[in-house]
């Protein structure tokens, strides 16, 4: 089997007395899609934050690639090829939907001495260009982001993400507030990504037939703890997540 992209042992994360994250384990494989569920309050914010660097958890490792980056900040691991979405919309909404994705990538064209050398582009001009075809939104590519319908904007939100081409992206809730119509054409988006580029995914998402039609396996997360890990047949198939859900 090869060397999981990703790999959390026994993350565990507190806030006073309340357990948000009690002993997480799991791996996601190379070229996987992996879906993390759960009601509400189950621990999945809590785990995505400790898994970007944006909080540290209290115990348990977090590797990438064979790598511990348990202590590692967004930036960091950024540079070590982890893209990610977040729940509400990260656009420059004055910057045109080309421009918002050169800017994306910026960081990863060398010094900060190469690129202020570099062309008015960064020489990302033709990445961006690819990620507009492929996301379908060169009719609006030279428009201002804030000036695009909220759909739109989800679109270029989630194309910044993997301008910098990483190998592991972490989508946090890419359907949420989008109109019912569009749903689809993200899932059909991620699947071509995913066959394209090669990566890993991982998919936080409320929208259960999102996730049952896109994820390869999916975790399932209760009260802070892995209640079940499946592919979606075996989680549709699950009583206990069942009643985790219906209860819920």
């Amino acid at each position: 089997m090869s060397q999981p992209v990703l790999k959390v042992t026994d993350l565990r994360k507190a806030y006073g007395a309340i357990q948000a994250v009690g002993g997480v384990s799991f791996e996601v494989l190379p070229g996987e899609i992996f879906g993390v569920i759960g009601p509400n309050g189950s621990g999945k914010t809590t785990l995505f934050n400790s898994m970007l660097g944006q909080i540290t958890p209290d115990t348990g490792r977090i590797e990438l690639k064979g790598e511990d980056v348990t202590q590692l900040g967004p930036l960091a691991l950024n540079r070590r090829g982890v893209g990610r979405t977040f729940q509400t919309l990260q656009v420059f909404g004055k910057m045109t939907v080309r421009d918002n994705l050169i800017v994306a990538a910026q960081e990863h064209q060398g010094s900060m001495w190469s690129r202020m050398f570099a062309p008015s582009d960064s020489g990302l001009g033709a990445k961006a260009d690819a990620l507009i075809d492929q996301f379908h939104i060169r009719h609006v590519a030279d428009k201002k982001a804030g000036e695009l319908s909220y759909g739109q904007q989800k679109l270029v939100d989630i194309a910044m993400a993997f301008m910098s081409e990483p190998d592991l992206v972490l989508l946090d809730e890419p359907c949420a507030g989008v109109n019912p119509s569009l749903v689809g054409g993200i899932s059909t988006l991620l699947k071509e990504l995913n066959r394209s580029r090669k990566g890993s995914f991982v998919v936080i998402e409320h929208n259960m037939d999102f996730v049952m039609g896109l994820c390869h396996r999916i975790m399932v997360m209760v009260e802070g703890k892995v209640l079940a890990i499946g592919t979606p047949d075996e989680i549709r198939g699950n009583k206990q997540v069942l009643d985790a859900y219906l209860g819920n």
